[in-house]
């Protein structure tokens, strides 16, 4: 009778386990199909297809490769004031002054004026180029002067070591001039921006027969306007002539520009 009864209290405890555990399942099940209410959106929201592609990284969350080139002196920026439109190729002649012949001047250190020179009207000629004009660098005897045909022609040179306490630039055109109104126009707009550039005062007074008597003026064609310029004193200026080579250019290229296209 005892072995029955307990058989039987073991069948009741198994048939609610069962019961329990088909509860337990049912509950599950509900709360995977039912909704959610506003409170527990609010706590847990659902996670949908466009929350999951806004998440992702995308090439626009991506900082941007830098593609710019590190600047260096021939990636400056040409002159802005006059911004020149050239209408068909225009020529400038730019002389780098005793190049190819001897070095100049020379200084007790050894510092040339051709060196000066020719690091200069390197520079002039790249903004040039840059600006649309064909630019021939020519040297100081350089065979092409013979018969040169430009809208421009301009030789660039220093001045000298031995002048203690001398400083500034000058310009010049030939004495005897067949275009003398545009060879003037060519001076002084060279000598105002030029000026206006590096600062420099104008030493108008140091002026030579070499300049108005330059041997290249006599060599190009008569129509070409032409000019010479000194852009500085080796010693007082040095640092100016070594150093801030930019401002020179700028100043020179910003002269022949308002020569060949006017003041804007």
């Amino acid at each position: 009778m005892l072995r029955r009864e307990i058989l039987e209290g073991a069948q009741r405890i198994m048939a609610a386990v069962i019961v329990i555990a088909g509860l337990g399942t049912f509950y599950a099940g509900w709360l995977m199909v039912r909704s959610p209410s506003e409170e527990e959106t609010a706590v847990w929201p659902t996670t949908t297809a466009a929350t999951v592609t806004a998440l992702q990284p995308t090439a626009t969350h991506r900082p941007p490769a830098t593609t710019a080139p590190i600047p260096t002196p021939d990636d400056a920026p040409v002159p802005t004031r006059f911004q020149p439109t050239v209408v068909g190729p225009k020529r400038v002649g730019i002389v780098s002054g005793h190049r190819g012949y001897d070095p100049g001047a020379v200084c007790s250190d050894g510092l040339t004026e051709a060196e000066i020179n020719f690091a200069v009207a390197q520079r002039v000629v790249a903004l040039l180029e840059r600006m649309g004009y064909v630019v021939d660098l020519l040297d100081e005897y350089d065979d092409r002067l013979e018969g040169y045909e430009a809208d421009a022609l301009l030789s660039i040179h220093a001045d000298s070591c031995d002048v203690p306490g001398a400083s500034g630039f000058k310009v010049a055109r030939v004495a005897s001039s067949a275009v003398p109104q545009a060879e003037d126009r060519l001076v002084a707009c060279v000598q105002q921006e030029y000026q206006a550039a590096t600062g420099l005062p104008h030493h108008a007074n140091s002026i030579t027969y070499d300049m108005t008597e330059y041997h290249a003026f006599y060599e190009i064609d008569p129509e070409t306007p032409g000019a010479i310029i000194e852009m500085g004193f080796m010693l007082e200026d040095r640092y100016l002539l070594l150093f801030q080579q930019e401002r020179i250019a700028d100043g020179i290229v910003e002269g022949i520009v308002c020569f060949l296209e006017g003041e804007r």
